[in-house]
């Protein structure tokens, strides 16, 4: 990544990096894409920070009205500019398959999330779509602000929690809240822990299986050899990789999921 300050704005180019592809893959919930004159325009949060950010050209983006100390302390960490994609997409396109997905949607990158909202993100995402899980968090924030605290989320009850209209997982939203504010799900810990123990531990949290838990310690915990699977993963398995998933890709096998998933994903709607 190569960047340089313009005015009020950070000018960032990276040849691994689309928009589209990063922020509206399913692996955050607080971006919605805005009207513009860039080739995309997107406004979302992390935390207690907001960002409008553009793409401008292939390889060009702008991250709007911010400095270059918040870009470079916060930012540049959460895209994930430290890692280098060419040569993990080099690494996965020795595989035939994933040769094919980087092709198809090479600007995919693994955004670096906070692990408590992500706890919560990926518990109201559970058989759910999108545009609701977007919502629910929508209210969540609007409520309070801001993204609640594990303490402030703790003082709720699923009755309380009614105005989400997120259904059966408040009462989940409640038990996260409870167990993180107390400390007996510390999230911290669990992110320091072998991949199994840190498994066992999440799910630990009403609510929590193992979809919840593969996405919590991926997204939350850039636990990278971490691998959600659901119907489109399934399908990839069944068809592509019958005798398991390449164990020479175990340590980044969650960002090869990225690929693989955008891929069947999109390959299956432009066939429908």
């Amino acid at each position: 990544m190569e960047h340089k300050t313009h005015e009020n704005d950070i000018i960032v180019y990276e040849k691994d990096l689309d928009l589209d592809e990063t922020l509206d893959c399913g692996q955050a919930f607080r971006w919605r894409k805005i009207r513009s004159d860039y080739l995309c325009t997107y406004e979302g949060s992390f935390l207690d920070s907001r960002l409008t950010v553009s793409q401008s050209g292939e390889h060009e983006f702008i991250f709007h009205n911010i400095s270059e100390e918040e870009f470079l302390g916060k930012w540049a960490d959460y895209f994930d500019f430290g890692t280098d994609y060419t040569a993990l997409k080099r690494q996965f396109s020795e595989d035939k398959t994933l040769r094919a997905a980087c092709g198809f949607a090479g600007g995919i990158r693994l955004l670096r999330q906070d692990a408590w909202e992500c706890l919560i993100s990926f518990i109201i995402s559970q058989n759910n779509n999108i545009p609701r899980i977007k919502g629910i968090i929508e209210r969540l924030c609007g409520h309070y602000g801001h993204f609640p605290t594990p303490g402030e989320l703790a003082a709720e009850t699923p009755d309380s929690l009614a105005f989400l209209r997120s259904g059966f997982r408040a009462k989940y939203i409640c038990d996260a809240a409870k167990r993180t504010a107390e400390g007996s799900a510390d999230l911290a810990a669990i992110a320091a822990m072998p991949l199994d123990e840190a498994r066992t531990e999440l799910k630990k949290i009403c609510g929590v299986g193992p979809k919840v838990a593969e996405c919590v310690l991926l997204y939350g915990m850039h636990r990278t050899e971490a691998f959600p699977i659901d119907v489109w993963i399934k399908r990839v398995l069944a068809e592509y990789y019958p005798d398991g998933f390449p164990e020479y890709l175990s340590e980044n096998a969650g960002i090869a999921q990225q690929y693989l998933f955008h891929y069947i994903r999109m390959k299956q709607e432009q066939t429908a």
